[in-house]
């Protein structure tokens, strides 16, 4: 669609309506031409919609098939069961442990991006939650209105200069682009999750974090399924998102004003780098 958070990227152009019968019979009295608004040369040149760069469509439509596969028959009930069983304080704790838990590697990417005051908020996040939180469970930071803004290895790219990537749907983490390939790679070994040495333990949070953000997402399943095009509505709605998370802040976007699906919030999660398998034999 042409409006919305996810326009699937198609221009819809409205066709000129012919002149009237009145603006024939005004020219023809008075010896003037049809005004022809697609030919007047003062005005502006009509709004582009924004396009994702997406060359690789045809193996990302089946990649997004399968990881809807995956979704339907293993993370959407994993995640429907976890609400029904776990108390809702439960899981803000388990939300708000992961989330403190990222606060090292945005601090470290906001420093790289130019950021120190923003490093400098996302390092007393994790010091507050850590200990008055008792281990990021509970987060006395955002009621001392401490914000709190994620930045990645990704994010730092385009900031860098990689601004345009090609869009990439991975096997069971989703939407990415080749960029944010790099970043996931980058960020993988500062993981706190993946510095644990038993398999068991890192497993399992691995695993709860997982359900943890398919949980996030369900408040975004029925737009999901009304869509006539749902990939490309993922597609769209994600890449714009990531392009404010870039560019947003440095070209002085206010936050009132953006839909909530480009604001980096709890409410739009991706599959975090924390739940990357760690190979045999490495760190």
């Amino acid at each position: 669609m042409a409006t919305g958070p996810a326009a699937s990227g198609a221009q819809a152009t409205a066709a000129p309506l012919p002149p009237t019968q009145a603006e024939l019979d005004h020219a023809a009295i008075y010896g003037e031409q049809v005004y022809d608004p697609i030919a007047d040369p003062t005005l502006p040149d009509p709004a582009q919609m924004p396009t994702s760069y997406d060359p690789w469509e045809p193996f990302n439509r089946r990649m997004h098939g399968f990881n809807n596969a995956i979704d339907r028959t293993v993370a959407k009930p994993l995640a429907t069961a976890y609400v029904k069983v776990v108390p809702r304080p439960v899981r803000l704790g388990v939300s708000n442990f992961f989330s403190n838990l990222g606060q090292p590697v945005s601090a470290l990417n906001a420093l790289l991006q130019g950021k120190p005051k923003q490093a400098g908020q996302s390092l007393g996040r994790f010091v507050v939650n850590s200990t008055l939180g008792i281990g990021g469970i509970f987060d006395p930071a955002s009621d001392a209105d401490i914000p709190n803004r994620s930045e990645d290895l990704g994010q730092t790219l385009g900031v860098w200069g990689w601004e345009r990537s090609r869009y990439l749907e991975l096997p069971l983490f989703g939407p990415r682009t080749v960029r944010d390939v790099f970043g996931l790679a980058g960020d993988a070994p500062l993981s706190p999750t993946r510095q644990l040495n038993d398999n068991q333990v890192r497993f399992f949070l691995q695993g709860l974090q997982l359900v943890d953000v398919r949980t996030q997402l369900m408040a975004v399943d029925r737009m999901r399924e009304g869509a006539t095009d749902e990939y490309a509505l993922v597609r769209d709605a994600w890449m714009q998102r990531r392009q404010y998370q870039i560019f947003g802040d440095r070209e002085g976007d206010d936050d009132e004003l953006l839909p909530d699906y480009l604001l980096d919030d709890e409410a739009n999660p991706t599959v975090p780098v924390d739940a990357m398998p760690v190979i045999p034999g490495t760190p």
